[in-house]
């Protein structure tokens, strides 16, 4: 079997989970067709094997929106507080120039072992507009260039009812901060 391919059981019960989860919560995804995104995971064992990396790090991945430009599905990570996947810097770049206390890892990799991006700032915003999300924890999100350049790094979270864009050296990490991710199938 595959690294990146779940077995018929793993599959089945996956989209056992993710179909419970979509109908729990409608309001995420107005006009959207389970059976149509079940099918598109199907077809997809690779997104499906992400997905349940988002799972297995209590992500609460989701369906939130739907590209018709491009036909495909876009899952959010929908945990209430950011996923177990925390205690991480920012990049490889920032964790290698740490001299002490190294963090297990970074979000860039982790995400990309994963099979998944990290939220936009954008991204962010439209989660919050679905719910409240990381009022006790923060996420950090997709940094611009210009940002990461000079070292820095950009995070989110929701605090007195406000969603807040924040900023730490990207070599920065802390228990109460992951990372949310994108996943489009």
């Amino acid at each position: 079997m595959s690294k990146k391919k779940l077995s018929a059981e793993q599959s089945t019960e996956l989209l056992k989970i993710l179909k419970t989860r979509f109908e729990k919560n409608m309001t995420r995804h107005k006009n959207l067709d389970w059976g149509k995104i079940q099918a598109k995971l199907e077809a997809n064992p690779e997104k499906l094997w992400s997905l349940n990396e988002m799972e297995e790090t209590e992500g609460e991945p989701d369906v939130v929106d739907y590209d018709k430009k491009t036909d495909e599905y876009i899952f959010f990570d929908c945990s209430p507080e950011s996923p177990k996947r925390r205690s991480l810097c920012y990049d490889y770049q920032a964790w290698s120039s740490r001299k002490a206390n190294k963090p297990e890892n970074n979000v860039i990799d982790r995400a990309a072992e994963m099979g998944i991006d990290l939220l936009s700032e954008e991204q962010y915003h439209h989660l919050q507009e679905l719910g409240k999300f990381d009022l006790k924890t923060s996420s950090w999100i997709k940094t611009p260039e210009n940002i990461r350049e000079l070292g820095g790094a950009i995070f989110c979270d929701r605090r007195y009812n406000k969603v807040f864009t924040y900023h730490n050296g990207a070599d920065s990490y802390y228990a109460a901060r992951g990372f949310r991710g994108v996943l489009k199938v």
